[in-house]
C-alpha cells in the first residue's frame, strides 16, 4: 500500500480497503507494541471484525444509541453566527450527546465489545475528562468496573469531570510521570492492559493507537458525519465546508467520514496553537510535526532532532497530545484535509462569541474548530459550512473563571465585541 500513489491511497480508504491486514492506513498506522500484548491485539482484531458486522451486535448498540446516548444528536443553523461572519453556518451538537460529548459514541460501543469479549474489568485513559466520563458511564451501563488514568495536571483542571467519574461508579487513578497530562495517561493505561491482557479490556478514547483502534473508533464515531450529511441534505445541501477540532482526532475522523466522498465538500481540521510556534508551545502534531512511532501506531508526531517526544501546550486539555491518528495522517498526505490551527485567544473568543451570540457554551476543544471556521469565512463570503461542536463547555468553567480574572477587560472587551 505504501508504493501507491495518492490518489490509489484516497480511493483505496474510499472503497473500505484501509486499513489493510496490517493496520496500515497507507504509510502510517500499523502495531508497534510488545509480543507480549500480541495475543490480546489480535484477540481484540479478530472481535472487532466480528462484532461490527453482527447484526445482533449492531442492533443493541442502535438501542444504545438512540435510547440511551440520544441520537440522532441536532444539527442546528446558527443565525446569529451566520450574519456576524456573512455564512450559513450549521453546528452539528454532539455536545447534546448524553454525558455531554461525543466520546459517548465510542465508550458505549466498546463497552458493548468489552461484554461480548469476556473482559471483567476496563481501564481507561482520560485528558480533559470527557472520555473519562463516558468510560465510566458506559461501564455502569453494561455492568463492568473501569478505573480511568488521568494526568495529575488535567486532574487540576478538569476537577468538574474528576467529580462525575467517581460518581459514576468509577476509579480516578492519578498520573504522576512524565508530562501528567494525556500522553503520560495512555502510558499508564498500557501498563495496566499489558499486565493483564486476558481479563482486561483497554477502552481507547481518541482514533490513536496500535490497530485495531484507530479503525474501531472511527466506526464507532462516523454515526456523526452520516447523521450530518443526511441532515444536511434535509435541510439545505452539502456544505462548501467543514470544520472540526483535532487532538487524537476521534471527533474529527466521525464527522469527515460522511463527506469524504463528497470531494466538493472542503474538510478543515483544526488543531491547537497554543500560544505559538516554538515546540513546546503548542499541539499543532500536522501542522508541525514528522513521522515517527507513539503508543503503537506510526503517524505524525512531535519531537525534537534528538526524537524526544516533546510536551505540549494548549488551553484546551482534549487536545493535549504529541500525536494523531494516522487516519488523519493519511488524510492530509493525500491532500483530502487540510489541517489548520487555532491559537489560545483565538479559541477563547471563538468560545465568548459562540457563547453570546447562539446561548451556546462549547467546550473549549470545540471552540477551536469554531476559531478556524471564523478565519475560513472571511475569506469564503455567501458560502454555508459545517462545525463539528465535540462536547460542552461547562467541564471548563475552572480554566475560563482563570482566564476572566487574568483578563482586566474581559467584560468591556472579548464579552462585548462579541454581542
Amino acid at each position: 500500500m505504501t508504493t501507491m500513489n495518492h490518489e490509489a491511497l484516497f480511493q483505496a480508504l474510499l472503497d473500505g480497503k484501509l486499513p489493510d491486514a496490517e493496520g496500515r492506513f497507507g504509510p502510517f498506522g500499523g502495531r508497534y507494541v510488545p509480543e507480549t500484548l500480541m495475543p490480546a491485539i489480535n484477540r481484540l482484531t479478530e472481535g472487532v471484525y466480528r462484532h461490527l458486522a453482527d447484526d445482533k451486535f449492531q442492533r443493541r448498540l442502535h438501542e444504545e444509541l438512540t435510547g440511551w446516548v440520544g441520537r440522532p444528536t441536532a444539527l442546528a443553523k446558527a443565525p446569529r453566527l451566520s450574519k456576524r461572519w456573512g455564512v450559513e453556518v450549521w453546528l452539528k451538537r454532539e455536545d447534546l450527546a448524553h454525558t455531554g460529548a461525543h466520546k459517548i459514541n465510542n465508550t458505549i460501543g466498546q463497552a458493548l465489545l468489552a461484554q461480548a469479549l469476556g473482559a471483567t474489568r476496563v481501564v481507561a485513559e482520560t485528558g480533559a475528562g470527557q472520555h473519562g466520563v463516558a468510560a465510566a458511564a458506559a461501564c455502569a451501563r453494561v455492568g463492568l468496573p473501569c478505573t480511568v488514568y488521568m494526568g495529575e495536571v488535567d486532574i487540576a483542571r478538569q476537577a468538574p469531570n474528576v467529580d462525575r467519574i467517581v460518581r459514576l461508579g468509577a476509579k480516578v487513578v492519578p498520573v504522576t510521570s512524565g508530562d501528567r497530562t494525556l500522553r503520560a495517561a495512555i502510558n499508564e493505561a498500557m501498563r495496566d492492559w499489558v499486565a493483564d491482557p486476558d481479563d482486561t479490556y483497554y477502552l481507547l478514547g481518541s482514533a490513536v493507537g496500535p490497530h485495531p483502534y484507530p479503525y474501531l473508533v472511527r466506526e464507532l464515531q462516523a454515526v456523526i458525519g452520516r447523521e450530518a450529511r443526511e441532515q444536511l441534505m434535509a435541510h439545505s445541501g452539502l456544505p462548501d465546508a467543514a470544520f472540526a477540532c483535532v487532538g487524537g482526532g476521534s471527533n474529527a475522523i466521525g464527522l469527515f467520514h460522511g463527506f469524504l466522498a463528497d470531494r466538493q465538500v472542503k474538510l478543515f481540521g483544526v488543531e491547537a496553537g497554543g500560544r505559538g510556534q516554538a515546540l513546546g508551545d503548542h499541539s499543532a502534531t500536522l501542522a508541525a510535526g514528522r513521522p515517527g512511532i507513539l503508543h503503537g501506531a506510526h503517524s505524525m508526531l512531535l519531537y525534537d532532532d534528538d526524537g524526544q517526544i516533546q510536551e505540549t501546550h494548549t488551553i484546551a486539555a482534549g487536545l493535549d497530545y504529541p500525536g494523531v491518528g494516522p487516519e488523519h495522517s493519511l488524510l492530509q498526505l493525500v491532500g483530502r484535509v487540510e489541517y489548520v490551527t487555532a491559537s489560545d485567544t483565538e479559541a477563547l473568543d471563538a468560545l465568548e462569541e459562540c457563547c453570546s451570540l447562539e446561548g451556546i457554551l462549547p467546550a473549549l476543544e470545540s471552540a477551536h474548530a469554531l476559531a478556524g471556521a471564523k478565519r475560513w469565512a472571511k475569506a469564503n463570503p455567501d458560502t454555508r459550512i459545517l462545525i463539528g461542536i465535540s462536547g460542552r463547555g461547562d467541564k471548563d468553567m475552572p480554566i475560563l473563571d482563570q482566564y476572566s480574572a487574568s483578563t482586566s477587560d474581559v467584560d468591556g472587551g472579548t464579552a462585548n465585541a462579541a454581542a
